[in-house]
């Protein structure tokens, strides 16, 4: 299973502005995705990727549209990506933007990622969407194809600019909201696609940009590999809490507070960060609750209520039931059956 990591508040904006187009009142869903109307506010947060995948469940469910995705994708701007819009911007000619999307997309969020292909005269970009909700792949897809091909038309300063075709492991939407696709791509679009992939002539690549300024995009891709890397470092938290928090349960102690206190942050800092990275502090709890358990179920002869001690369950019953529905058997048939 892929982790929905995080999504830049900037992804997130477009889908409000798609909705808002509509008639949709975006606040009851934020609310129930757990999502502050206030961060819309803010320029360069990151909201947690199992409430952005909520939110886009929560839309479609509401706006009942089978081509929501793709109607968003007329919301596009270049805020939309994140810095990397706007390095797009500063770039020379298609090619020199496009080759910037793989590189740099995971500023933009978590949601899937781009491969580049070459053969002959045709290039190939394949996304591979990391969400697996059945009812948000679809729109998200369509969202970020529709949105790539809108952008480029914007970059290139020309509305015929279209793919060769498009293929969507999507099924159809109905040969009537087909019309749709054809409408504003401009080229044969598949259904039911073994890959979700755009094809063009490499020819396209060629295209000269609207404000090219080589300067500003150096300037802008040194801003974004720093970025980058604060986002790498924070990947290496979730391996510092579970260091943290296996050393605690040691003692039977599971305090977040002692926690972030063990990494020298705060509980609140703590928290924020976790969120940041699409995880929660309880969530890491579980896991290493479950390791922990397996391990002295299979490698020692510690009776079952002292482990559940040893772990900081209050009850033994309360571990039983965590155990039992992670696993799928009591700890004592574990035991029995030898971990397997």
């Amino acid at each position: 299973m892929t982790t929905p990591g995080t999504v830049s508040v900037a992804a997130l904006r477009q889908y409000v502005r798609a909705a808002e187009a509509a008639g949709i009142d975006t606040r009851p869903i934020l609310a129930l995705t757990g999502l502050d109307p206030a961060i819309l506010d803010t320029d360069d947060g990151r909201i947690n990727g199992e409430q952005f995948q909520h939110f886009i469940h929560q839309l479609v469910e509401q706006a009942d549209n089978p081509i929501l995705g793709l109607e968003t994708g007329d919301f596009v701007q270049p805020g939309s990506y994140s810095v990397l819009g706007y390095i797009t911007m500063s770039c020379s000619t298609l090619g020199e933007a496009v080759a910037r999307i793989a590189p740099f997309e995971r500023l933009v969020g978590d949601m899937g990622t781009t491969r580049l292909s070459v053969q002959g005269d045709t290039l190939t970009l394949t996304w591979n969407c990391n969400y697996e909700d059945p009812l948000v792949r679809p729109h998200l897809v369509d969202n970020v194809f529709a949105s790539w091909i809108n952008y480029a038309r914007w970059l290139a300063d020309d509305t015929t600019t279209s793919p060769t075709a498009v293929h969507l492991r999507r099924q159809s939407p109905g040969p009537e909201l087909e019309a749709a696709y054809q409408e504003r791509w401009h080229c044969p679009v598949t259904f039911g696609a073994h890959e979700d992939c755009i094809t063009l002539p490499k020819a396209l690549l060629e295209i000269r940009l609207r404000q090219p300024d080589p300067l500003l995009r150096k300037t802008l891709e040194a801003h974004a590999l720093t970025q980058l890397a604060s986002l790498e470092t924070d990947s290496d938290l979730t391996t510092r809490v579970k260091h943290s928090i296996q050393k605690q349960l040691n003692h039977g102690i599971t305090r977040q507070d002692l926690v972030a206190e063990d990494l020298g942050l705060t509980s609140r800092t703590l928290q924020r960060k976790l969120s940041q990275e699409g995880v929660s502090y309880q969530r890491l709890l579980d896991d290493v609750r479950q390791q922990m358990a397996e391990d002295y179920l299979k490698n020692t002869d510690m009776a079952i209520p002292d482990i559940a001690l040893r772990l900081g369950y209050s009850e033994t019953t309360s571990f039983h039931r965590k155990f039992k529905a992670v696993a799928g058997k009591t700890p004592g048939e574990f035991r029995r059956e030898g971990g397997v």
